[in-house]
């Protein structure tokens, strides 16, 4: 019977632990540095270890990326990454904590999954090309919440020194509204400290919102690009969907094929609810998962509401569920995201199919 190598890993931004273990035998710790040359050590020891065994490492998915995951492929390492989401831990292992319990757990899975065939949670691995892409529609999705956020500050600032707007200037954020906010801070209506604050949010505000403008650019030549166009086309003709929503769907999806089914989509992107059933008590439903993306949620609550404005379908099956509970109209909206995250995905795996059909 072949030799087998279990390394079950916590990788955390600076100090890491890794627990290496042959078979069933007692597991020993390694610590590393999460730097090139604190992994090369680590995958220099498991090389070391695991001459003529078969290697299997795992770690937990995390903003740490899939460094560690490429350079143990790169040395013809098997390297798996989990998905933290559906690492079901008991109470007791909550509480009692530690980066040695955390890798010892790791190794634990991988070991049941290779010697006893369990199932093992693992992520998919985007390719280097959808990683750099996402970079991009991710970057300005920060930009945007960043910007929201200085407004709001602004607002606050006001509502502090009992500054209202003039009922002559219309909606916020319109060209006389900036210039009525410009203006204060050269009058004498805030103090100097107050004077100084605003200035310093509305150039703060100004650069968040030109580097949007920047970073959108790139974005929209990458739309055009033939491996996102024909799916960018296919998205976009959803209503509510626009150039920009189609891209931040298509790159946090990365492949549609991964799927089996549309209503996989929901559970990946977190709008599928919770569920509690045990003994005689019946299945009860709780909130949504919330696991996936919060971004591709948000671009997804965002259209949702075009859509229920203006897509006669949409509007339907919102008003439908709003009127079996008119008090859970956020379920109802839920309801309808899920629809459009489902729509979305048939749109983009046949927008693949069609693309590989022309290549082959």
């Amino acid at each position: 019977m072949r030799k087998h190598i279990f390394v079950g890993i916590d990788l955390g931004d600076k100090k890491s632990v890794a627990r290496i273990a042959e078979d069933r035998e007692k597991s020993e710790s390694f610590k590393f540095v999460n730097t090139r040359r604190g992994r090369q050590r680590l995958l220099a020891e498991v090389k070391r270890r695991g001459e003529g065994a078969d290697v299997v490492m795992a770690y937990e998915a995390s903003a740490c990326g899939f460094v560690l995951r490429d350079e143990a492929v790169g040395q013809t390492l098997r390297c798996e990454v989990l998905a933290p989401t559906k690492m079901e831990k008991s109470a007791e292992q909550k509480k009692n904590k530690n980066d040695d319990r955390d890798a010892e757990d790791v190794l634990e899975r991988i070991r049941a999954h290779v010697l006893a065939g369990n199932r093992l949670p693992v992520v998919w691995i985007p390719s280097m090309q959808i990683r750099d892409d996402r970079e991009l529609t991710r970057s300005r999705t920060d930009l945007r919440e960043k910007a929201t956020q200085i407004k709001a500050q602004i607002q606050m600032l006001l509502k502090r020194f009992g500054m209202e707007k003039p009922s002559d200037l219309g909606k916020s954020w319109t060209l006389g509204f900036r210039a009525w906010l410009k203006a204060l801070t050269e009058s004498g209506h805030l103090g100097p400290g107050g004077r100084q604050t605003l200035a310093s949010l509305l150039r703060q505000l100004q650069f968040h919102e030109e580097e949007i403008q920047r970073i959108e650019k790139p974005i929209r030549q990458l739309a055009d690009e033939p491996r996102y166009k024909p799916i960018v086309e296919a998205l976009s003709a959803e209503k509510g969907v626009g150039l920009l929503g189609a891209m931040t769907y298509a790159t946090e999806i990365g492949y549609a094929g991964r799927f089996r089914r549309g209503r996989q989509t929901g559970k990946f992107i977190g709008l599928t609810p919770t569920s509690h059933e045990s003994g005689q008590q019946s299945d009860r439903k709780g909130h949504i998962s919330r696991q996936g993306p919060p971004r591709l949620r948000k671009m997804l609550c965002q259209a949702t509401w075009v859509q229920v404005r203006h897509d006669p379908r949409a509007r339907q099956l919102y008003h439908r569920l709003v009127e079996r509970n008119p008090k859970k109209k956020k379920i109802a909206i839920v309801a309808v995201m899920r629809h459009l995250a489902v729509r979305l995905w048939h749109r983009m795996r046949q927008a693949e199919i069609e693309m590989a059909n022309k290549e082959a």
